[in-house]
């Protein structure tokens, strides 16, 4: 309740008028005249009518106190029977809130967000976005619903923004117990065939079993080798990166019976292989003019040391120069093709023909190289269809196709073969999506029988161009013919050929992505991005299985010729294992160190500081074998001195909302009316006598 006045004139004028009359009144009672009192009080009783004093009472109602019931749905929260003792917990705390008046409960469900590769509980972070509209005069208290793994917990040194109770209801059991792995300090890459080293160890939560446990170590989804292991104790592994690219390794330790979750049982670390630099032998049999679109390739690729020989005298050549006054270097067979051969990634005849510059021993040595795993290209002119052909050598036995002794000299854009078209080789090769396609044309090549393996161009009449095939554990591929340098020159337009020559190299080379059968995945955010490559049709669906054990079959589209994928939203977090056929790839989505994979065993520690600041408590919602114990509430006004063990406190706001004024004047009406004609006529009887 205030008061105030609204006068009937202005104050300018009022106070003027007010202060004379007062100097008269004054000088009055100074004089001492007789009835001056009455004068006195007939001038209050008009200022007053013109003052108009009121007096203005407020009506409010009070405001409600919010309660913030803070519901952990973290995925740790699905361990166990922790989702039903928290659904049954938010229950009881709605009844019991709901029954106390003023009292408006805001149920905040923190949930993992859907994008978060690398997933944690943010229970303080929703609680802050979702009270930002609240005074903080208005905050009774937080309620926790948590298994205590929270992951935002902020210093308890600082304010919360609010002062009210933090309470945590803590749901899982006390004698809870689980067994992780961890990976301490993994290689982020790795060269290929090299010795990378890390160190992993097995971390035994709450009341676990001793005891030491058996890690099985796979990469890329193959067993390498099993580790026993003392928890708590670091373990060194040396192993060897098998490959370029993503290299998945997984450390699996055995599950304990009872723990808490088997979730954090493997640990996933996924290494980038380097391969060092290829050495390629491109060895020309003479001069010609695609040599050097072969030689400027290689040579301007950083990842390729060329070693290049070109025949310029061969052994038949008898000019009478003496051998001291020639200025090309002997050809160095031996230290290439006996000592040195399997230093090479890829061996390359170029035009090469038989003129016995090499032993026949050493054509079986190449043929060797290739069976154990080594790359060969036959680069093939007008010289392999002839009489020194190095197909009548024992390198024959490696060579896809055999040269009929014909050369076929006619015009013809070079063409992808339907094999081809699916081919990760030549397939999507630019200019390929017409007909003829858009590229130069070339004019003769070499005539061969039916070919082994893959044509995947073609030449005039449907005659094989370049064919690729597999012998043993290596590679050949054979280019019919030598005129890959007009495109290189840029003839009617020139052609791909810097593409084509590199994907045939890299192919030769096993590059992975350039495999005819291949399943890959890779995760994008929280959606699983799965290929398959193929050139045999339709693979039918992918096996997927989730890290929950969960499986599904997805459905694969055609993109291009050949290669199907598809992309699949996930929730979980983990290593994806997928299969097609006798295919598998391995896909790791999230972060594998996240932290809500650390530790799974519920806590009571973490909200601990901040109920002991705050006045507020932290107990279990269920003890090890007993039912759910949900504490009363208990409503207090004013500040909170002291934690109630058995209740959780919550501070009453006394925040109130305007809601009108009531105003009652105090000197108007029939009241003031009679108090003044009633001094005044008190003043003219007086002056009167």
């Amino acid at each position: 309740m205030t008061y105030g006045f609204a006068p009937l004139i202005p104050w300018i004028y009022f106070v003027p008028l007010l202060a004379i009359a007062a100097l008269f009144i004054a000088y009055g009672l100074w004089q001492k005249v007789r009835g001056a009192w009455l004068r006195l009080a007939a001038l209050a009783a008009l200022g007053l009518a013109i003052a108009n004093p009121s007096i203005f009472v407020e009506l409010r109602d009070p405001l409600s106190t919010i309660v913030a019931v803070v519901v952990d749905r973290s995925q740790s929260q699905r361990n166990g029977d922790r989702t039903a003792q928290t659904d049954r917990a938010v229950e009881g705390l709605k009844e019991r809130l709901a029954a106390i008046p003023l009292i408006e409960p805001r149920i905040i469900e923190a949930n993992t967000d859907p994008a978060d590769v690398s997933p944690s509980t943010n229970l303080f972070g929703a609680l802050a976005s979702s009270l930002s509209d609240v005074p903080p005069a208005r905050i009774g208290g937080a309620i926790f619903v948590t298994d205590g793994q929270i992951h935002d917990v902020p210093d308890v040194a600082r304010a919360l923004g609010f002062d009210a109770p933090v309470h945590g209801l803590i749901t899982g059991k006390p004698d809870e117990f689980d067994r992780r792995v961890e990976l301490i300090n993994p290689p982020r890459f790795g060269i290929v065939g090299e010795e990378q080293k890390l160190s992993f160890r097995v971390v035994d939560d709450g009341a676990a079993p001793g005891g030491s446990a058996e890690v099985t170590i796979r990469l890329n989804g193959n067993e390498i080798a099993r580790e026993r292991a003392e928890p708590g104790t670091d373990v060194p592994f040396a192993f060897n990166v098998p490959r370029g690219g993503n290299n998945v390794l997984e450390f699996a330790v055995d599950a304990v019976p009872g723990e808490v979750t088997t979730a954090n049982n493997r640990a996933v670390h996924v290494l980038d292989g380097i391969r060092e630099n290829l050495r390629v032998l491109l060895v020309s049999g003479e001069p010609h003019a695609g040599e050097r679109a072969w030689r400027n390739l290689l040579k301007s690729d950083a990842a390729v040391d060329l070693v290049h020989f070109t025949i310029l005298r061969p052994q038949e050549k008898q000019d009478g120069t003496p051998i001291n006054e020639l200025s090309l270097i002997a050809f160095p067979t031996r230290e290439l093709f006996v000592d040195k051969i399997n230093e090479f990634d890829l061996i390359i005849l170029d035009r090469y023909q038989h003129r016995g510059l090499l032993p026949i021993l050493y054509y079986d040595n190449i043929a060797q190289y290739v069976e154990n795993g080594g790359a060969l290209l036959i680069a093939a002119g007008p010289e392999h269809a002839g009489d020194d052909s190095i197909a009548a050598t024992p390198l024959e036995a490696v060579l896809p196709a055999a040269p009929t002794g014909v050369m076929n000299e006619k015009a013809f854009f070079p063409r992808l073969s339907e094999e081809g078209k699916k081919h990760p080789v030549t397939r999507g090769l630019e200019g390929s999506d017409s007909e003829p396609p858009h590229w130069g044309r070339w004019f003769r090549t070499v005539d061969v029988n039916r070919p082994q393996g893959h044509t995947v161009m073609e030449a005039a009449d449907g005659k094989p161009l370049l064919v690729l095939n597999r012998v043993g554990k290596g590679r050949v591929a054979m280019l019919l013919s030598d005129q890959g340098w007009l495109w290189a020159r840029g003839f009617e337009g020139g052609g791909p050929h810097v593409s084509l020559y590199r994907r045939t190299a890299h192919w030769l080379m096993q590059e992975p992505s350039l495999e005819e059968e291949a399943l890959t995945a890779r995760a994008r955010g929280r959606t699983l991005e799965i290929t398959r490559q193929t050139i045999d049709g339709d693979p039918g669906p992918v096996t997927l299985v989730a890290p929950s054990g969960g499986k599904q079959d997805v459905k694969l589209t055609e993109r291009q010729p050949g290669l199907y994928s598809a992309e699949v939203a996930t929730t979980e977090t983990g290593l994806f294992e997928m299969s097609n056929g006798d295919l598998t790839a391995l896909a790791h989505v999230g972060d594998p160190n996240a932290p809500e994979f650390k530790a799974a065993i519920s806590t009571e520690d973490k909200l601990r500081p901040w109920a002991e600041k705050t006045k507020g408590i932290v107990r279990r919602l269920a003890s090890a074998d007993g039912p759910l114990d949900l504490p009363t509430v208990l409503p207090v006004r004013g500040s909170i001195r002291a934690a109630d063990d058995q209740r959780l406190s919550i501070r009453m706001t006394d925040e109130t909302v305007l809601k009108g004024v009531n105003s009652v004047p105090l000197f108007t009406g029939f009241l003031g009316l009679a108090a003044l004609l009633l001094l005044i006529s008190a003043t003219w009887y007086r002056e009167g006598r």
